[in-house]
């Protein structure tokens, strides 16, 4: 339907009299193809940009380039926001580390599609710092070793520390309720011995 032909040819000059059929024919064609390109285009756009496009602009292909100025100015915004969101994103301890990284991941991955790549390391260094206090044993351990871990080596090896952390909590829980109760009866039984006591040498 030649819907393009305002974008791949530049401006058509207007017919005059001194035209031939053939150049009227290719101005319509043109014409046409600007003006559904510029209705096309409006409508496509998100709203955020509508009103800050020139009415001036009467052709498909100048519309594009000054939509691609304010594109790129709000695209160094967009960068900003999710660069400051993946270096202050921290791990609250909600029991799906997996999940976490992943989502810091999808934030380096949104930066590369801005054009904005970060190395696999960076990302994993990202990952380590921003992890509780009761993984720094964990953290000690990889900055002392000299190989470097891939993002998927990363999560394996955060999946299998969390579960470690949890047994751990898991049997400290245990080992302090066994004491309070141990405690508890060693104090029952001191105060039986002592009650039994007393009631004999009332008797004596």
């Amino acid at each position: 339907m030649d819907l393009d032909l305002a974008i791949r040819i530049d401006y058509h000059p207007a017919i005059t009299d001194k035209s031939t059929s053939d150049e009227k024919r290719e101005f319509e064609r043109w014409e046409r193809s600007n003006r559904m390109c510029m209705k096309i285009m409006k409508r496509a756009i998100p709203e955020t940009f509508r009103g800050t496009m020139s009415s001036d602009i009467a052709t498909a292909k100048a519309f594009l380039q000054d939509l691609e100025k304010r594109f790129a100015k709000s695209e160094k915004s967009k960068i900003g926001t999710l660069l400051a969101s993946l270096v202050s994103m921290r791990y609250r301890s909600k029991g799906n580390i997996r999940e976490y990284i992943m989502e810091k991941s999808h934030l380096a991955s949104r930066l590369k599609a801005l054009k904005l790549d970060l190395s696999e390391d960076l990302l994993v260094h990202l990952v380590l710092t921003s992890l509780l206090p009761q993984f720094n044993q964990f953290k000690v351990s990889y900055n002392c070793q000299k190989e470097t871990w891939s993002l998927n080596e990363l999560i394996s090896h955060c999946v299998q520390e969390e579960e470690r952390l949890k047994q751990d909590k898991t049997e400290s829980a245990h080992y302090s309720s066994t004491s309070k109760v141990k405690g508890k009866k060693r104090k029952d039984k001191e105060a039986a011995d002592t009650l039994a006591s007393e009631e004999t040498t009332e008797e004596s």
